[in-house]
């Protein structure tokens, strides 16, 4: 893991001052552009999760890389998307992020009651994001199994919104 950890820190592009003066933005998109290591980096998210039902990714950078793991899986993708985007009958949740707040919408029907639940996105910063993520799976009857991110800023505290077991690739 060491090895892959390193290849992915050298990929990620620092983008100063973006979306906002004084963010430090963390791109992952090299990494999609390289699709040897963009595969090793989806095996490397799909490793110790057991059975799982379904795979959630956030909007938008959650699908690049929770999207592909579900034929590793044998799971469903359910998105969650930005409020107004989904054609359904939502469920919401409204969180904050470093700069911001934000809302995350996911149909009514897309998780079973009971269901295994891996959620998965690019970046954990502050766990808002990933935080509302987990209330949608709940309040629609589902088991977090964990949580599993490429990057994780650890100084800003994101896993300890989460209570549930987390994987992060790199950590800053």
């Amino acid at each position: 893991m060491a090895k892959l950890a390193a290849e992915v820190r050298s990929a990620i592009r620092d983008v100063p001052d973006f979306p906002r003066p004084g963010i430090l933005f963390k791109d992952l998109t090299p990494i999609l552009s390289n699709p040897v290591l963009f595969q090793r980096v989806t095996d490397w998210l799909a490793e110790d999760w057991g059975d799982v039902d379904y795979v959630v990714g956030m909007e938008s950078r959650g699908f690049w890389f929770g999207a592909p793991l579900v034929s590793k899986l044998g799971a469903g993708f359910i998105p969650l998307r930005k409020s107004g985007k989904l054609p359904y009958e939502t469920l919401s949740e409204s969180y904050a992020l470093e700069y911001g707040t934000a809302e995350l919408e996911v149909h009514v029907d897309a998780i079973r009651p009971g269901a295994r639940v891996l959620i998965v996105d690019d970046l954990l910063a502050t766990g808002g994001t990933a935080a509302a993520a987990l209330s949608l799976v709940q309040r629609l009857g589902g088991e977090v199994v964990g949580a599993a991110f490429v990057v994780e800023l650890s100084f800003l505290g994101g896993r300890d919104a989460l209570g549930c077991p987390v994987r992060s690739l790199v950590t800053y």
